[in-house]
């Protein structure tokens, strides 16, 4: 396949990966009453940093929103990608190979701290990405 193919095909992984995690993390119901304790915790336990109140469950909430608008800033910029590699493959430069040792790394923390599907998709699009990469670098050397 070609890299701009590859870069659509992350791009679109990401967008659902996005949407996926957003509604995800939102809609989660912890599957043990010890869980429903320690969600609940964090929600209702308050406190005063920086002259505001903030509880663990805001965090929860504002850290999983930001992580969702990361990976549409990670879509975008895959499909920029493959908009270069078929103009100028020469202009993605190191940013294909850091992008997707990017991917790996978020891949890892997957593995060490997520379930199946998170690590599917985490996988595809690492290996997608990858791909692109390479089929850049045999296009234009470095």
């Amino acid at each position: 396949m070609k890299p701009t193919l590859l870069y659509r095909i992350a791009a679109v992984l990401y967008v659902l990966l996005a949407a996926a995690h957003t509604i995800g993390f939102q809609r989660f119901v912890p599957p043990t009453a010890e869980g429903v304790a320690a969600r609940d915790a964090m929600f209702n336990t308050h406190f005063a940093l920086h002259g505001g109140t903030f509880s663990y469950g805001g965090f929860y909430i504002g850290f999983g929103l930001s992580v969702g608008i990361y990976m549409l800033f990670a879509a975008f910029l895959a499909w920029h990608l493959g908009s270069l590699a078929k103009r100028d493959p020469a202009a993605i430069g190191a940013l294909g190979i850091v992008f997707c040792a990017m991917q790996v790394a978020q891949l890892m923390i997957c593995v060490a701290y997520f379930f199946t599907a998170p690590i599917v998709f985490e996988s595809v699009i690492a290996l997608v990405l990858a791909l692109a990469a390479w089929g850049v670098r045999r296009q234009s050397p470095l």
